[in-house]
């Protein structure tokens, strides 16, 4: 996450001006520096040149359970230095290395920094005989006196009194109130040179204001074009390549599949960061979904900037953790996550989405600490819905919102009047698409499906002249937050009703009911055309006529 702040504020620099500049500190560990995410993270710092960056490991060589000497042999500055970081290693207990260290760090121009610091986990730390504890793996989760030093006399060996162990020594209290008052001095003139660039540069600084401010940009969404039956990555694309010019704080970002996730749409309007130059809004992540998603909560905890990142649906299981931790932050990190379902095709079970949907719906139902749903997903059914979708994205400064979109065209919803205007009622969660007068079935669907539902219902009025019902529900946490009236108008006990998903049955249980039917897909996938699999898993009119009628009887 330090990595995106870092870069937030390159972005925000390069169109504001130096004076507002700062650093980014981050702290890491002999784990942290383990973990995977490190990898991509310090890759992507030492490309961008974040010569913002400054980053403290506490390398003492402790673990949890272990040593690191028996998990990794790694020359972690050779690592770094090959990442293009400056690295400097220092006695990590001593104060005056430490400060010369990021005096040092706070004048590179041109790259980030690590501090290796080399430190004693439990520096000081005694038994009741008086034998040394240091360097212990039992004090790195424990308390002192669990883990097995003599609590009083580590306070004493460290010169504290064991009897008034919290106490701060006068000298301690002298050189923070000298800090304090150094650092008010510091703010002081910055707000000084703030107020002067403002009154330079009234322009500037509205637009800098309303970019911190979290506001939602205005953008005129019904003025965005369509092409007819276009699949939902094409359609998102084109909302991104006029967001590219409206929307002047987003930075969208990819994981090396820009070209066909289709946020190219934004980076064909725009270009990507490189070393030394953020005049860009797009950030090429390379193959690393987890770190891109942690960088755009960095992002979103900085301010100013709104982050947008997109894969393919499938690798969304890379992204969970940071997915979670948006959901927990409530950071309002959009994902664009395409290639939805098993019309993958050729690309096989390995790319195909089954359960993915499932998983992150149930981000919907779990709250965060506001009381609201943790996140905003999204499957829109159309073009047109797709635009009302990123509205809604756009609209959300309190959630992380997905968008799960399709790779192959899909046919347009039919309208009465404007699609557009009609697919507004997706901010509802769920909505009548179309339904005759009198109902006796409905049908219930999200993206591609809702307008294989379209087919069957043509099926079913003309075989058996039944009236049916089809409802477009991109998002059932949205649909459960409006009020019981319009749930039950939608949805009303006693019609029977079938859904259809390309997921898990079990993602459309809870509209469906169970006296209800759902046909989804209970297995993974398999590698052919995407059309071919739709016949040969019953995703056709023709298997929703035959399963309504088992249904209906």
């Amino acid at each position: 996450m330090a990595v995106g702040a870092a870069i937030a504020e390159r972005f925000l620099v390069a169109r504001f001006g130096e004076w507002m500049a700062h650093k980014t500190y981050a702290f890491i560990s002999d784990g942290g520096v383990q973990e995977e995410i490190s990898q991509g993270a310090g890759r992507l710092a030492g490309y961008l040149g974040l010569n913002n960056l400054i980053m403290f490991y506490d390398s003492n060589d402790i673990q949890l359970s272990t040593e690191t000497g028996a998990v990794t042999v790694e020359d972690t500055a050779k690592k770094y230095e090959a990442w293009g970081w400056s690295v400097v290693t220092i006695e990590g207990n001593d104060p005056d290395a430490i400060r010369a260290a990021l005096k040092a760090a706070q004048t590179e121009t041109g790259k980030p920094t690590l501090i290796i610091g080399k430190t004693i986990m439990g520096k000081g730390a005694i038994k009741e005989d008086g034998s040394n504890f240091e360097r212990q793996c039992s004090t790195h989760g424990q308390p002192l006196s669990h883990a097995g030093a003599s609590f009083k006399k580590t306070i004493a060996n460290l010169g504290g009194d064991p009897e008034n162990p919290f106490v701060i020594f006068p000298e301690v209290a002298e050189r923070y109130a000298k800090r304090r008052d150094e650092l008010m001095e510091w703010a002081n003139a910055k707000n000084e040179e703030e107020d002067a660039w403002a009154e330079a540069n009234p322009e500037l600084s509205a637009k800098l204001d309303k970019f911190l401010s979290g506001e939602v940009p205005e953008f005129d969404f019904a003025k965005v074009v369509q092409k007819a039956n276009s699949a939902t990555r094409n359609a998102s694309a084109t909302v991104l390549a006029a967001f590219a010019k409206e929307v002047e704080n987003m930075i969208v970002s990819s994981a090396d599949l820009s070209n066909s996730d289709k946020t190219d749409g934004f980076l064909n309007n725009s270009k990507a960061f490189t070393s030394g130059d953020f005049t860009g809004a797009f950030l090429q992540a390379g193959v690393c979904e987890l770190t891109m998603a942690s960088v755009m909560n960095g992002m979103a905890l900085h301010g100013g900037v709104i982050p947008v990142c997109g894969t393919f649906f499938v690798f969304s299981d890379y992204m969970k953790p940071a997915v979670r931790m948006a959901a927990l932050m409530e950071l309002p990190v959009k994902y664009v996550w395409t290639h939805d379902a098993f019309r993958v095709g050729e690309d096989g079970p390995t790319h195909q989405p089954v359960e993915q949907e499932a998983q992150i719906r149930l981000m919907e139902q779990l709250k965060n600490h506001h009381g609201e749903n943790s996140a905003l997903v999204l499957r829109p059914a159309d073009g047109q819905e797709t635009t009302v979708a990123w509205k809604l994205a756009l609209e959300n400064t309190s959630t992380p919102t997905a968008l799960i979109l399709s790779r192959q065209n899909i046919k347009d919803l039919p309208a009465k009047t404007s699609r557009y205007d009609e697919a507004l009622q997706a901010a509802k969660g769920a909505y009548i698409v179309e339904e005759d007068a009198n109902p006796q079935v409905i049908l219930i669907a999200s993206g591609s499906e809702v307008a294989t539902l379209i087919e069957g219902a043509a099926l079913l009025r003309e075989r058996d002249g039944l009236g049916v019902r089809i409802v477009s529900a991109p998002s059932e946490g949205l649909f459960r937050s409006q009020d019981k009236a319009y749930q039950q108008r939608v949805l009303p006990a006693g019609l029977p009703k079938f859904g259809l998903t390309a997921g898990l049955p079990v993602t459309l249980r809870g509209l469906v009911g169970d006296d209800g039917a759902v046909w989804g897909l209970s297995s993974f996938g398999f590698s052919a055309p995407y059309n071919v699999l739709d016949q040969q898993l019953g995703f056709t009119g023709e298997n929703v006529y035959n399963q309504v009628k088992l249904l209906i009887g």
